[in-house]
């Protein structure tokens, strides 16, 4: 037992260490300092890693910046180009729509002068016969002609007074088509609104054009024209032409 209390304490017992005892919170804030020095350290390593491989995020930022600015102007020079675009197109429209003006008025310059010139043509020969003994009323330049829509057809002809001309031609005309429909042929006549006949009056000349409609299987031959002076029952002329071609 005495040996025991020497171990414990005497000159052979343990050595005793006495430690003053640290509060919690410097502990915890050595921790917390540790961690940001840790952090901060990570990050500096982190960003000096980057630019040693060549990434500088400034750089990029700049870089960001500069590919948005550019984005923008592209798209209000887009923009820009794509009203421009569409005001060529409408311009585009209103010029072809002017051609097509031009166009159809050239053609109907150029079959406005050929009539004329054909009128021409047709007068001077009938002046140059004006000593001859002739009928009171001609026919001149009857022509039959298809239209533009289907079954449309178009005629147009030239009455002529000769002779002394003492007063106005008055009478009327009548036209009859002959044409062919399912393997049948037939005539029908031509009829207005209020008669089938046309009422003329004049002292020199007078012109008629006019259309008319037929089914669109139907092929038209031929027409026949009849004039007939008024209060006379008989026709004074009666001419036929062919479909022109």
């Amino acid at each position: 037992m005495i040996k025991s209390l020497k171990r414990k304490f005497g000159i052979s017992a343990p050595r005793v260490a006495v430690r003053p005892q640290t509060p919690a919170y410097v502990k915890w804030l050595v921790v917390a300092v540790l961690t940001v020095s840790a952090l901060v350290l990570s990050w500096g390593m982190y960003d000096a890693g980057q630019k040693f491989a060549g990434f500088d995020k400034n750089e990029i930022s700049y870089e960001l910046n500069r590919l948005s600015e550019s984005n923008a102007q592209l798209q209000q020079e887009n923009e820009e180009l794509r009203m421009k675009v569409a005001g060529l197109d409408r311009q585009l429209q209103m010029d072809f729509v002017a051609r097509e003006d031009i166009t159809r008025q050239i053609k109907s310059l150029e079959h406005e002068n050929t009539r004329l010139k054909e009128d021409l043509a047709f007068f001077q020969n009938l002046g140059s016969a004006s000593g001859k003994a002739e009928q009171r009323v001609s026919i001149g330049r009857l022509k039959l002609e298809k239209g533009s829509l289907p079954g449309e057809y178009r005629y147009s002809l030239l009455l002529v007074q000769g002779g002394q001309r003492p007063k106005d031609f008055q009478g009327s005309l009548e036209f009859a088509v002959n044409f062919e429909q399912n393997g049948e042929k037939m005539m029908i006549p031509l009829a207005d609104a209020a008669s089938k006949a046309v009422d003329v009056n004049f002292k020199f000349y007078q012109r008629i054009e006019n259309t008319f409609r037929l089914p669109p299987d139907a092929t038209v031959d031929s027409m026949e024209v009849k004039v007939f002076e008024k209060g006379i029952a008989q026709a004074r002329v009666m001419q036929t032409v062919n479909l022109s071609l």
